[in-house]
């Protein structure tokens, strides 16, 4: 079985949306669907999910010049899943460092 979730998503944004409403961000697996998510969410964390919305970033094109010439690449491709909770449960994310 492979790892679905790979990070929790910490930003001001994702830190927001925690503390108003039970919604928590995470960096996921590229080929998971929302199925797997929300299996994943309820082995490790032992809570509900209501709602899984997923986001799916390509990767850039990067270029960099330098003495020696130009080098260009591409960054990673990821994708992002915010997951809705049931009403009065929490993510203790940072329980785990």
């Amino acid at each position: 079985m492979r790892n679905v979730l790979i990070r929790p998503l910490v930003t001001e944004k994702m830190t927001e949306l925690n503390e108003s409403t039970a919604q928590y961000g995470f960096i996921v697996d590229v080929n998971a669907n929302k199925i797997e998510i929300k299996r994943a969410i309820k082995e490790k964390f032992n809570v509900d999910a209501v709602d899984v919305n997923t986001i799916k970033y390509k990767g850039k094109l990067k270029t960099q010049l330098t003495r020696k010439g130009r080098f260009s690449g591409k960054t990673a491709q990821y994708k992002k899943a915010v997951v809705t909770l049931k009403e009065g449960q929490t993510i203790d994310i940072f329980g785990e460092v």
